[in-house]
């Protein structure tokens, strides 16, 4: 009698682990705070150059650049709140291709800064730093041509700023061999000096997303919140975590019951 009731029980338990892991895996996009992917690409970097490709051909393709840029919109909106890619759709759609691109360029400056942000909130952890790394170093080649053309001196700088940067992580080593340790300090100069440089070229006024376009708000509680990660201000973000929190309790209540018979 007792095997047959501990059979049950873990029949039961696995019947709510399986359900726990159904749902986890339905859970919206928004629950999770940064999507990786490929650690030497950065989607929002590689929409910019298919977006400038399209823009300089003659005449510019606005549909092609904003097929391009449509992939990046929910991501952009998600961690920098609504007005950087609206403001790029609307310059789209206006044909204004000059405003596109500044507007893409101004996006890319705030991406390195958001990559940089995460990586000083958990400086310690080198393989995500290192990844983080890679992806603003990603996002400034893209950057490149543009700061190049107009300032070759500064953007050799800031190539040496970002190799600083990446030095400044340090290196686990393997099995104790090459281990060098990190230092916060260096990464925060190079980061300052790159973030400024960078802020002072293509005219953004802040680097805060709440200062993208002149007049907005700084203050506006959805953007930081999308900045952040997911905005759980909004109650259909609880919802999934709510059903698997109920699931689990009834799959528990239905075993101890099962148990006492």
């Amino acid at each position: 009698m007792i095997r047959l009731q501990m059979l049950k029980w873990v029949r039961g338990l696995l019947s709510g682990l399986a359900v726990f892991t159904l749902a986890a895996s339905l859970l919206p996009a928004t629950v999770h705070a940064y999507s990786y992917g490929d650690p030497n690409e950065e989607a929002v970097a590689e929409a910019y150059k298919k977006m400038a490709a399209k823009l300089n051909q003659s005449p510019p393709d606005f549909a092609g650049a904003q097929a391009a840029f449509e992939p990046v919109k929910e991501e952009l909106d998600m961690h920098m709140g609504p007005e950087p890619a609206a403001t790029v759709l609307e310059d789209l759609r206006a044909k204004n291709k000059d405003g596109a691109m500044s507007a893409m360029q101004k996006i890319l400056v705030l991406n390195i800064a958001r990559r940089f942000a995460s990586i000083e909130q958990d400086f310690q952890n080198y393989k995500q730093a290192k990844m983080l790394m890679a992806k603003a170093n990603a996002t400034y080649e893209a950057l490149s041509p543009e700061v190049k053309q107009k300032d070759p001196a500064l953007d050799g700088t800031l190539r040496q700023e970002f190799q600083k940067a990446l030095d400044s992580l340090g290196n686990p080593g393997l099995f104790g061999v090459g281990v060098k340790q990190p230092d916060p300090n260096a990464f925060k100069a190079s980061k300052e000096k790159i973030l400024k440089s960078l802020q002072d070229r293509f005219g953004l006024k802040s680097l805060e997303v709440g200062h993208f376009k002149e007049g907005s708000d700084p203050s506006n509680e959805q953007n930081r919140n999308k900045q952040a990660g997911t905005d759980f201000s909004e109650i259909r973000n609880w919802l999934p975590i709510a059903v698997i929190v109920l699931v689990i309790a009834g799959i528990v209540v239905y075993t101890r019951r099962k148990m006492r018979r």
